[in-house]
């Protein structure tokens, strides 16, 4: 029976904790890209599941085309990030438009994008990992 605990037990404790890291607190769901001439704008759901206001969240978008070439980039905060803007309370939803403008129109229409959170941060300025507590859906792999 002792046997049996020391090799059940750490496989239940070491499946229960990879469940309680795979559960993201931010969860956002990429929509396909519209293009208007200069313009892409994509589209971003976001749900925080966290028990706790997120004041801020800063992502890149990065637009590819159907090569996986780069077209277009830019960095914004997606929630909060000024006084103007506010943060998104525990368990709400919101959805945030990220607009890349190119330099010139766009040779494609048939964009995609791909999404990296660098800033999350919580109530209190309390600062979460962005790599572990932000799940993304939709994006372009």
């Amino acid at each position: 029976m002792n046997t049996i605990f020391k090799v059940i037990l750490p496989t239940i404790l070491i499946c229960a904790a990879g469940e309680i890291q795979a559960k993201a607190q931010l969860s956002v769901t990429v929509s396909p890209v519209a293009v208007t001439g200069q313009k892409a704008i994509v589209p971003l759901a976001m749900r925080n599941d966290f028990a706790e206001k997120i004041e801020s969240a800063r992502a890149t978008v990065f637009l590819l085309d159907e090569r996986g070439k780069m077209a277009g980039q830019t960095a914004q905060w997606v929630i909060g990030g000024n006084k103007n803007r506010p943060g998104l309370a525990a368990g709400a939803t919101n959805v945030f438009n990220v607009v890349v403008t190119g330099s010139k129109p766009f040779s494609t229409t048939n964009l995609t994008a791909r999404l990296n959170f660098s800033r999350l941060i919580l109530d209190g300025g309390k600062a979460a990992d962005p790599k572990q507590d932000v799940r993304i859906s939709g994006q372009a792999q």
